[in-house]
């Protein structure tokens, strides 16, 4: 089918579609992983965007249960070069437009992605629509102009749980081909602004119980549970869109902080700590995204990244900087004074992407 696409600085384009048809707005980003197409896909924090894959074959290991990073599919489009929909891999269990067709997400094919990149790389991340039902751009700009931001969306409450649950699944096994049951002996509540399930398998793979709790739950509920000692933290999850917005979080995450409760938080969770500390977060000019963000810490570790906001350099004022981003010096990691809380930007989970910032989830366990 043809897709028609709008980007906000007027660039019209004509392209295939794949996956679902219809209408939809939203960011466009690029992602430079060379694997994990999936897990991308799945990742809750990608919630209102279209993402450009700087790998070019798109479609060549289909999709399977094992790799779904969340229950569905979050973000408003796939943006490829060339899209295989004959898959072939052993783990392989239905093509990419299948699912794609069945979350109702638009994917989009024989597009020049290098150009796309390049173009986002330049003029920042931006807004755009795509359609396969409406051709004329000035249509399009219209429907494009009336749309809200991404900035002025809370996606939160699309992503979260709708109720308490507990994860007690492990890391995927390379050799067994499936995922470990550990044996937990520490309970933590797991703020769930749209976490990623591997960042709850790398936590119960060091022994951690995580009890999964909505976004809006009160920051009462896990202090009381705190104090009972139900719990003896709290994990701050990633999660799409501007933290700014999200202010009844942000009350939340200071009350937690008064009550001098452990905590460690990842993307989101890491700008929502900043934030309730009094240190608004900005946004990048089109973020980070990809497998491959060399991060120095004591030494240097190539990391998994996917966020489009940061923490502000003020945060030295209370925190010690423990991880800076080797591409743009950006803080990527920060230990706060006197308070046991810690955070990075990156994700150490990976998926997909290296697996060398996995110590971080043993450091918030010896930590507690």
């Amino acid at each position: 089918m043809k897709i028609s696409i709008l980007l906000e600085n007027g660039l019209f384009l004509q392209a295939k579609g794949f996956g679902a048809k219809g209408t939809s707005v939203g960011e466009i980003v690029f992602n430079t992983s060379m694997t994990g197409y999936q897990e991308i896909i799945t990742d809750p924090s990608y919630a209102g965007q279209f993402v450009v894959f700087t790998a070019s074959e798109i479609g060549n290991v289909g999709v399977n249960a094992d790799d779904m990073e969340s229950k569905g599919a979050w973000l408003k489009g796939v943006i490829v070069r060339n899209y295989n929909p004959n898959y072939s891999n052993f783990r392989g269990e239905q093509a990419l437009h299948t699912f794609l067709e069945k979350e109702g997400i638009i994917g989009i094919s024989d597009i020049d992605t290098r150009f796309l990149t390049k173009l986002i790389r330049d003029e920042g991340s931006q807004m755009m629509i795509a359609s396969s039902e409406i051709h004329d751009r000035d249509e399009l700009a219209k429907l494009l102009q009336v749309s809200p931001h991404i900035s002025e969306i809370n996606y939160i409450n699309e992503v979260t749980t709708p109720e308490m649950y507990i994860h007690n699944q492990g890391a995927w096994n390379d050799e067994t081909l499936s995922y470990n049951e550990p044996n937990t002996s520490k309970t933590i509540a797991v703020y769930d602004f749209g976490v990623k399930r591997n960042i709850l398998n790398e936590l119960t793979n060091v022994g951690l119980k995580c009890e999964v709790y909505p976004a809006q739950t009160p920051a009462e509920e896990l202090i009381k549970k705190y104090q009972n000692n139900e719990i003896m933290g709290v994990f701050l999850s990633n999660g799409p869109g501007d933290p700014l917005v999200l202010t009844e979080v942000k009350e939340n995450v200071q009350k937690l902080i008064k009550a001098k409760i452990p905590m460690f938080g990842i993307c989101l969770g890491h700008q929502l700590l900043s934030i309730a500390h009094g240190y608004d977060t900005f946004k990048l000019k089109f973020g980070h995204h990809g497998g491959n963000h060399p991060v120095k810490q004591k030494s240097v570790e190539i990391t998994a990244q996917n966020h489009n906001y940061n923490v502000p350099e003020e945060i030295k004022n209370i925190a010690e900087v423990t991880h800076t981003n080797l591409f743009d010096n950006t803080i990527e990691g920060v230990k706060y004074k006197d308070e046991p809380i810690f955070s990075v930007q990156h994700h150490p989970e990976a998926s997909p992407g290296p697996r060398e910032s996995k110590y971080i989830f043993k450091e918030f366990a010896d930590m507690l």
